[in-house]
């Protein structure tokens, strides 16, 4: 076992409480089967005794576990109670899990972004779950007057041998919440884990599909009013005049104004990306009330900064890649003299465009703002940035202001940025009224934020003997460059240069699924095929070799990863995908990337019988640490590498004047089910280090090997997405 402190960030991590009575539960236990037999169906306890702030115990042994950070679909309202509940030793089938609301005072990292929920909570939420099971260990030792060094646990039930005695969890909790927090506990030994590791159902399973309320847009408030907003219809434009005397005559019409959610000389945060706080908003009885008031509108725009197309756009990032920056990101060796010596030299360009986030829920929120306090629920992915913004644009302190978080319907980054929820407490403050905002999927998809857009150059170089002796990577893009300099292959080539570059720009951009790597790893893994194509080696061997050199003589001292994890992963997909196979009528790429923390190998198989190209199998092996739940796991892997694939050869979001041309899923492409991969094979590798991101990892690279299987199976490269735009490989 582990010994560790129960203090956490400097500050006190656990508080034990009194004797608390009554409290509500939201739902029940469905962790069991998907049709719990009578005797699985929990009885709500007569009495709650709060043992710290993750969870409560009833005195019948049934518990609650909170589940601190926001749920998007990545299943860790499942996964953050399941390692409370290893650690707490008790039994799965009688633990309830609560979506806990903002509490700064209790739960550090309230947050959903990064793949670095578990990553971030693995430590905390352990401690959380091994000192309630220590405390109810020294109730129970106290009444039995017995040492607690004697006593055993399994399955919610205290045992000591020697006087034969038993205790289930719910007999001692309420002596248990009066014991004083222990200075340190003991943690498990990974080999001793019985809920961690074991596939375990989505704990919103029955809910979801009896279409029971989990969403924002599913909240309801007695009195309870719809606002919806109209913004400009392109970047660099505001609000001139606005006419509303004909939406203001429609039934159910309550209001139209116009609001600036981000008032110049509020202190902002990071999250607080928007390109359009001004903003025209209707309030209504109802969304078809709202809906048919807003189209009533007469706006008249006028023109405040630049006008951006796709074109041009594309022509200054086309500019930046042609020169070289001041300074390098990173310059090892002396790529110029060998770029200068080589025997052969390799370059290539690779782009690709914007992107709309288009989760399945658009964005909306619920917001009660009163003169006293705020109330807030709906679905964020940043409450603790979201509570300070409204707190400096409403002008009550924080104290005052609280936020409960809904289950997402997607998230993809796009809810990281909470304007829509700052626009709720601005819109119900004016009206003082409780007030849910609604956005349509065209005000969603034409407001941003963006993944940007971003073009790279690649250059390698081989000596007489098809060595790589140098290789230049050059990223420019929208708000920042792609480029992270010193992953791989830094640290593998002795001659190594990285340069960047930024592109400004009125259109807002934020964080998409696996920011910045959703395109470089596609762009560096496809380079990769070329150049082992061009040294004549083998696509795999060729990156072992390199990871070889990284493992036994590295070059630099920043290199951010671990080769032999890398290795590890391409050796394992390799093995698991039979490579080097004949498979006539099929072509075949792969790809190995590392993000968030995580070590990710793909291996994709395009079929060209019948027509156009069309993935048939993915393999994917996974480094990410302790899996903790197999089955949410599988579900992250299978749907990044759909949405990559998706995104990779369908998706784009294309300006004219700075208005965006896409606004519906008529004119912007998503992938559809017949074009998803036929199937998808996941292996992990088994492992005793702490858990890594798992969200984001298995997108990036499938787009690198996607794009080197379209080669094998038709000749053709292809190098700017999307794949599928105006190309003779898929025409």
């Amino acid at each position: 076992m582990t010994l560790v402190k129960t203090t956490y960030n400097r500050r006190s991590f656990l508080k034990s409480t009194a004797l608390a009575g009554g409290g509500m539960v939201l739902g029940f236990s469905w962790l069991a089967s998907c049709k719990p037999s009578a005797e699985e169906v929990l009885a709500m306890p007569k009495e709650w005794f709060d043992i710290n702030g993750f969870l409560k115990i009833g005195e019948n042994g049934v518990v609650t576990i909170m589940s601190p950070n926001p749920e998007i679909g990545q299943n860790v309202k499942t996964a953050m109670p399941m390692i409370v509940a290893e650690e707490l030793d008790v039994d799965w089938k009688k633990v309830i899990v609560e979506q806990a609301p903002l509490n700064t005072d209790i739960f550090t990292r309230q947050l959903a972004g990064g793949s670095q929920s578990i990553r971030q909570g693995w430590q905390g939420l352990r401690m959380a779950g091994a000192t309630a099971r220590r405390m109810l260990m020294e109730a129970a030792a106290k009444q039995w007057g017995v040492p607690v060094e004697e006593l055993t646990t399994e399955a919610g039930v205290i045992s000591h041998k020697n006087s034969g005695k038993t205790a289930g969890y719910g007999e001692v909790a309420s002596a248990a919440a009066g014991i004083p927090v222990p200075e340190e506990v003991e943690l498990k030994d990974v080999k001793d884990f019985r809920i961690i590791g074991t596939p375990r159902k989505n704990v919103d399973g029955k809910k979801l599909y009896t279409g029971q309320p989990l969403f924002g847009l599913d909240i309801q408030r007695e009195g309870m009013l719809i606002a919806m907003i109209e913004h400009p219809p392109a970047f660099g434009m505001k609000v001139k005049s606005v006419d509303d005397s004909a939406a203001r005559a429609m039934s159910g019409v309550k209001d139209v104004f116009t609001i600036n959610s981000l008032p110049e000389g509020i202190e902002k945060q990071w999250s607080d990306t928007n390109a359009f706080p001004e903003l025209v908003v209707v309030v209504a009885e109802s969304t078809w009330q709202a809906m048919k008031a807003k189209k009533a509108l007469r706006i008249e725009w006028e023109r405040t900064g630049d006008a951006e197309s796709t074109a041009g756009h594309a022509a200054k990032l086309d500019e930046l890649i042609a020169k070289a920056p001041a300074e390098p990101a990173r310059k090892d060796g002396d790529p110029e003299a060998a770029f200068k010596n080589a025997a052969k030299v390799i370059e290539r360009t690779y782009s690709a465009p914007f992107l709309a986030h288009n989760t399945m829920e658009p964005m909306n929120f619920f917001a009660h703002v009163t003169d006293e306090k705020a109330e807030l629920v709906g679905p964020i992915q940043t409450p603790e940035f979201l509570e300070k913004t409204i707190s400096a644009v409403t002008g009550l302190p924080l104290e005052k202001i609280h936020i409960d978080m809904t289950r997402m319907g997607g998230g993809f980054g796009r809810r990281l940025y909470g304007h829509f929820g700052v626009e709720a407490a601005v819109i119900s403050q004016k009206v003082k009224a409780p007030v849910k905002l609604v956005y349509t999927r065209d005000d969603d998809m034409t407001q941003g934020t963006y993944r940007p857009g971003y073009k790279v150059l690649y250059r390698a170089a081989l000596d007489e003997n098809n060595n790589l002796i140098a290789f230049h990577v050059r990223g420019a893009g929208t708000h920042g460059s792609p480029i992270f300099a010193n992953r791989f292959p830094a640290g593998a080539v002795d001659n190594y240069l990285a340069e960047e570059h930024s592109l400004d720009s009125n259109i807002s951009t934020g964080a998409w699924r696996a920011p910045r790597s959703n395109f470089i790893a596609g762009a560096e893994q496809a380079f990769l095929d070329e150049v082992a194509e061009a040294a004549g080696k083998d696509p795999i061997d060729f990156r072992l070799e390199l990871f070889d050199r990284a493992i036994k003589n590295p070059v630099g001292k920043d290199n951010d990863y671990d080769a032999e994890r890398y290795a590890g992963v391409l050796k394992l997909v390799k093995e698991k995908a039979g490579w080097g196979k004949d498979m006539p009528g099929v072509g075949r790429g792969v790809s190995a990337y590392f993000c968030h923390n995580s070590y990710v190998a793909q291996v994709v198989d395009v079929a060209t019988d019948g027509g156009s190209p069309r993935v048939k199998k993915v393999w994917c092996a996974v480094d990410c640490g302790i899996v903790v739940n197999p089955e949410g796991a599988i579900n992250q892997i299978e749907g990044g590498i759909v949405d990559g694939i998706g995104h990779a050869m369908y998706s784009a979001m294309t300006f004219k004047e700075g208005k965006p041309e896409q606004s519906n899923f008529d004119k912007y492409r998503l992938i559809r089910i017949n074009e998803a991969p036929a199937e998808i094979e996941t292996h992990f590798v088994e492992s005793d280090i702490d858990p890594t991101g798992l969200g984001e990892p298995s997108l990036p690279p499938v787009i690198g090997a996607l794009a080197n299987a379209l080669y094998k199976a038709t000749g053709k490269r292809v190098y700017d997405q999307p794949f599928a735009m105006g190309s003779a490989v898929l025409g």
